[in-house]
C-alpha cells in the first residue's frame, strides 16, 4: 500500500487547502440517494476529478464529488457517489474516499446503498438497518502493507456495525414512523447482478440483502476506528425472486421513491450524540 498511501496524503493535504471545516460525522449517499445532499447548509463542493490521482465516479446517478457543510448545526461531509471495485479500481483505491473522511476528522460514519432484496420477509422500498455483513466474494482494503497510522494489521471485525448506533438509529425511526428492517448485506464484485443461483447460495450463507458496494467501506472505516452504520434501500427482489430481469434503472427509481423515508433516517443519524 506504499504508493496508495503516498496518493492518500497527497489528496489529504489537496482537500484540506480547499475546506477548513472539520467534519465530525461522514456519509456516504448510494444510488438514486444523491438529492439529500440538498439539504446540507453552506456546501463546499469538491469534485474528485479535482484531486489528483483521485479515483472517478462513473455509475449512473453518482455525481462523484464531496460535500462539506452543516446538518443540524454539526459538521458534516457527504459524498455525493461512491467508487465501485467494479469500475476498475484497486480496493484501496475504492476505500481512498471513506479513508480520507477519517483523517479529516470523521468519528461517525454512515453507509447508505441500494441492495436486491434476499429475504422473503424485504419487499420492494423496504430500509434495511445493515447488522452484519459478509465479505468473501471480494478483496479486503486491508490486503498489502498496513500503515499503523490508519490501523491495526489485524482490525476485530466483530462489531464492524455500531451497536450503540444501531440501537439509537432503531429508536429514532420508531419515533419518526419510518418503518425499519435488520439484516445482513453481502457484497459482490458487479457489475453484472447476479444469477438464481447465486441468490440461492447467499440466501443459505444468511445474506439479506446483495449489493456492490459498502462492505469494504465498511471494513476500511472500522480499521480506522470509526463507528460505522448502515442502511439499505431495496431496490429490486434479487434474481430468480422478483419474475423479470434487473435493471439499474429500476434500482434508481425505486431509491428516489424511498428517499423521503430514507432522508429522515439520514437527518436522525446526524442528530445523533456522539460516543460518550
Amino acid at each position: 500500500m506504499k504508493n496508495g498511501y503516498e496518493a492518500l496524503m497527497k489528496n489529504l493535504k489537496q482537500l484540506q487547502k480547499r475546506v477548513s471545516l472539520c467534519p465530525e460525522k461522514g456519509i456516504v449517499l448510494g444510488s438514486g440517494l444523491g438529492d439529500y445532499a440538498q439539504q446540507i447548509e453552506s456546501p463546499e463542493f469538491v469534485p474528485y476529478a479535482e484531486l489528483e490521482d483521485f479515483p472517478q465516479s462513473t455509475a449512473q446517478g453518482h455525481m462523484g464529488r464531496f460535500v462539506f457543510g452543516y446538518l443540524s448545526g454539526r459538521p458534516i461531509v457527504a459524498m455525493q457517489g461512491r467508487v465501485h471495485y467494479y469500475e476498475g479500481y484497486e480496493m484501496d483505491e475504492v476505500v481512498r474516499p471513506i479513508r480520507l473522511m477519517g483523517l479529516m476528522g470523521v468519528k461517525e460514519l454512515l453507509l447508505t446503498n441500494a441492495a436486491g432484496g434476499i429475504n422473503p420477509s424485504l419487499d420492494v422500498g423496504d430500509l434495511m438497518l445493515i447488522e452484519d455483513h459478509i465479505s468473501s466474494f471480494v478483496p479486503s482494503p486491508l490486503r498489502g502493507e498496513n500503515r499503523e497510522e490508519l490501523g491495526p494489521r489485524f482490525p476485530d471485525m466483530t462489531e464492524v456495525y455500531s451497536a450503540r448506533l444501531r440501537r439509537e438509529l432503531t429508536r429514532s425511526a420508531e419515533e419518526l414512523a419510518v418503518p425499519l428492517k435488520k439484516g445482513v448485506y453481502l457484497q459482490t464484485p458487479g457489475p453484472a447482478y447476479e444469477t438464481p443461483a447465486e441468490i440461492r447460495m447467499f440466501g443459505a450463507l444468511g445474506a439479506d440483502v446483495v449489493g456492490m458496494s459498502t462492505v469494504c467501506e465498511a471494513i476500511a472505516a472500522r480499521h480506522m476506528g470509526m463507528e460505522v452504520c448502515g442502511i439499505s434501500c431495496v431496490t429490486n427482489l434479487a434474481a430468480g425472486l422478483g419474475g423479470k430481469p434487473l435493471s439499474h434503472q429500476e434500482v434508481g427509481q425505486a431509491a428516489m421513491e424511498a428517499s423521503n423515508r430514507f432522508a429522515k433516517l439520514v437527518s436522525a443519524f446526524v442528530a445523533l450524540n456522539g460516543q460518550k
